[in-house]
């Protein structure tokens, strides 16, 4: 299973970057792509992996677990290298105490050790190579925290403990895996959380703050970074999320996990304007763009100005402009309006 779940998703990974660089698909349809073929590869893997454990352990009576995408595959943003980041919830009988198999495990420790065997499954090398890195640290209390987390413990924790940044998180989560009213329960204690009032003035210190302490520790001043450049990705994510976090007690029909569909939601509800949402949405695609090609072709740092004149040209076609020097204007440009408009929405 775990052979065949890395031959499926590097071939279907690969078609898609052919499909990207040949025009056979936008870029903007590469991220769906993507996070359709991780989001598969997880449930079959989860379904294997649970299988698997349980003839080992036995089950624990009323437990189900069920997998929450995070970042870019919660988003369906991601890129031909994006890792996944990921929390395991789990939920069992008031009353349980251990798994019925030979070798019985307690509830704690049962789920904490699927997830370990899920992580395996998903990031760990066989004869076929590896599938995704998987990033666990967005779950409650980050590194320190048990790998999986009981949903009670979930919603307390979110209720009670979590930072402004973990929220924001928040308003990417996505459930892609478990059994359906498991599932449901995740999405309401999600939205019961981003839907709390709060204090506006807080909510944008703590948003300028975190953004502060991202450029300090990995800042770019490299355009061609589209991620971690001022007015890039991570500037335009924080504008969606953090007025998504200041209206949706009022207007919870703005919650939506892709940025760029929330941008969208915000105008409509008349809680963006028109003229900043057009700018804002404008951005987004042409750094989607760009990020989706320089993905697939390099690996390390954006020596853009080394590259062959082939992915120049592809550049250039793709962001509708004649040449290269027009497309780092455009994108100058792009990521000035998204500074500007950063520091006037987050206030």
């Amino acid at each position: 299973v775990l052979d065949r779940a890395r031959v499926i998703g590097r071939e279907q990974m690969f078609l898609i970057g052919i499909r990207l660089l040949t025009g056979l698909i936008e870029p903007e349809e590469a991220g769906p792509a993507y996070a359709l073929i991780a989001e598969t590869l997880i449930e079959k893997l989860h379904l294997a992996v649970q299988a698997d454990f349980e003839a080992r352990h036995g089950r624990i009576p009323g437990g189900r677990s069920a997998v929450v995408a995070m970042g870019r595959l919660g988003s369906r943003e991601m890129t031909a290298t994006s890792d996944l980041d990921l929390i395991v919830i789990y939920d069992a009988d008031p009353d349980a105490k251990q798994s019925d198999g030979d070798r019985p495990l307690a509830v704690s420790q049962y789920f904490a050790r699927l997830t370990q065997r899920l992580i395996s499954a998903i990031s760990a090398p066989t004869a076929e190579g590896k599938l995704y890195e998987v990033d666990m640290r967005l779950r409650p209390s980050g590194n320190q925290g048990p790998v999986a987390t009981h949903l009670h413990s979930f919603e307390t924790y979110q209720r009670q403990e979590a930072w402004t940044w973990e929220h924001m998180a928040l308003t990417r989560a996505r459930v892609i895996s478990g059994p359906p009213e498991f599932r449901r329960a995740i999405e309401n204690a999600v939205n019961e959380t981003l839907t709390l009032p709060r204090d506006a003035e807080k909510l944008a210190a703590d948003v300028r703050d975190m953004r502060e302490r991202i450029w300090a520790e990995k800042g770019s001043k490299d355009i061609w970074d589209m991620q971690q450049s001022r007015g890039g990705l991570i500037d335009l994510e924080f504008i969606a999320q953090y007025l998504q976090l200041r209206h949706a007690t009022d207007h919870p029909e703005v919650l939506e996990t892709n940025t760029l569909d929330a941008l969208a939601r915000l105008s409509d509800a008349g809680l963006l304007d028109a003229d900043d949402s057009q700018s804002l949405t404008g951005s987004g695609r042409l750094l989607n763009t760009l990020a989706q090609l320089l993905r697939i072709c390099f690996e390390g740092g954006t020596e853009i100005k080394a590259a062959p004149d082939g992915l120049k040209s592809l550049l250039a076609t793709a962001c509708g402009e004649p040449d290269l020097t027009r497309v780092e204007l455009k994108l100058g440009e792009s990521q000035a309006a998204v500074r500007a408009l950063f520091d006037k929405l987050v206030i």
